[in-house]
């Protein structure tokens, strides 16, 4: 039975925590380290990089278990992954301290065990929601909990990371995770409707809904409205999509044809945990890293879902096929048209990808203080893993991808990025800062 009187030693503290870190979170204000850590950061400050290994461990079991359990869509799967992290984050923040906490102020003994709290916290969170994996869970954090020495720091990490991980519960209780959300719009010319070949309903309309983990609505950052299908702007946007975008006779390279692929799905946990280990970071930055990464991704998912909702636009294979309706006479119907890519079910501005990459990339260039993200992710479609050096450059193929793919219009794509990139911004000047 491990020590509970540990608990006894957990305090509270709201620190006056100093704003001359504020500079890293402006756009355009990057202080680089020149060498992927992130700034702020103290080098070979905290534990070992063996601690460190331990949150990458936990939230590849987060990925494992949510992947088995929920069986959830890519952006469903985004929210779990955030619910994961920040309660991981929490729980070595509060031991090491150097980062502000997300949305708490409680501190363990500086003597507890960092990796046996993220353990913990990962473990708990985890089989809250997915009972149905307490087994696989309990073992997996009695073998983590094996690699620590027994004694007080590790009891002491434990029950400090059950702490963190039920804050988090309690954050996220009712928050409108699987809430029942119409479409209410009617099909006409413009509005979406499901597509072929499955034409199923709108997916996952509740997440235009859910509270955000980071911003203070769904709509907080909607961008303004998509072109009209009237305008020159919708009618050349339509025209690359059809050209491009086509499952036969496109204009398509073969290496735009394989970008297209690649970004149907792509491993981004495994991406930041090989980041992480790369660059020597120690189980704070790591912490930091998952919890800045996903929560960010997560918003521009809300985000995008929001607009999705709010603006119900068609997606191009049914604004291909049904141009003769649109009243614009610079589209051309081709009724047998079909994209590349099979077209999911919901709206087509805001792309999600494409907003989720812009807030991604701006976290990411944020935390670490520099536009060199060096980040090598894994294609689950294809298989094929590319390395990504800058951020710009993920931005311009993801944006790309989704063109090619034939499942989304430029513009959905670019004020997708742009509205990514605004949401990552703002919260940056408030969340995950260094403690000076």
């Amino acid at each position: 039975m491990r020590n509970r009187r540990a608990w006894s030693a957990t305090r509270t503290v709201v620190a006056g925590l100093a704003c001359g870190m504020l500079a890293l979170a402006l756009p355009g204000a990057h202080a680089s380290t020149g060498s992927g850590r992130p700034t702020g950061a103290v080098s070979g400050a905290g534990r070992s990089e063996r601690d460190a290994s331990t949150v990458n461990e936990w939230m590849r079991t987060a990925g494992a278990t949510i992947k088995a359990e929920a069986h959830p869509a890519p952006p469903e799967s985004l929210i779990w992954d955030a619910y994961v992290s920040t309660a991981v984050y929490n729980a070595v923040i509060g031991i090491e301290g150097r980062f502000t906490p997300y949305k708490w102020d409680r501190r363990a003994p500086r003597t507890a065990s960092p990796a046996a709290a993220a353990a913990s916290a990962a473990h708990r969170v985890l089989r809250h929601h997915f009972p149905g994996a307490a087994p696989r869970l309990d073992a997996a954090l009695t073998g983590t909990l094996a690699e620590i020495p027994d004694g007080a720091a590790e009891d002491q990490g434990v029950a400090f990371g059950k702490l963190a991980a039920d804050h988090v519960i309690d954050l996220r209780r009712d928050d409108g995770r699987g809430a029942s959300v119409p479409f209410p719009a009617r099909p006409r010319p413009g509005v979406w409707r499901p597509t072929p070949p499955g034409h199923e309903p709108f997916a996952s309309a509740w997440i235009g809904r859910v509270r955000p983990l980071l911003l203070d609505s769904p709509h907080q950052f909607r961008p303004g409205p998509p072109p009209s299908p009237r305008s020159a702007r919708y009618a050349r946007d339509l025209r690359e999509v059809a050209a491009y975008g086509g499952r036969t006779g496109s204009h398509r390279t073969p290496e735009q044809t394989d970008t297209a692929r690649y970004f149907a799905t792509l491993d981004l946990q495994e991406a930041l945990g090989d980041h992480a280990t790369r660059h020597g970071f120690d189980i704070a930055e790591t912490a930091r890293l998952y919890a800045a990464a996903n929560t960010a991704q997560a918003d521009a998912v809300i985000t995008a879902w929001d607009a999705k909702l709010h603006y119900g636009t068609w997606r191009p294979v049914t604004a291909i096929r049904e141009a003769d309706t649109d009243g614009n006479p610079a589209t051309r119907a081709d009724p047998h048209w079909e994209p590349l890519l099979v077209t999911p079910a919901h709206p087509d501005y805001l792309s999600g990808h494409a907003t989720m990459g812009g807030a991604l990339m701006r976290m990411l260039t944020g935390v670490l203080g520099t536009s060199r993200v060096d980040l090598h992710i894994r294609s689950t479609t294809t298989g094929a893993s590319r390395h990504y050096r800058y951020a710009q450059e993920y931005e311009r193929d993801v944006v790309d991808a989704r063109v090619w793919g034939g499942i989304h219009t430029r513009t959905a794509d670019e004020v997708g990025a742009a509205t990514g990139r605004r949401l990552a911004a703002w919260a940056l000047r408030t969340y995950f800062r260094p403690v000076a």
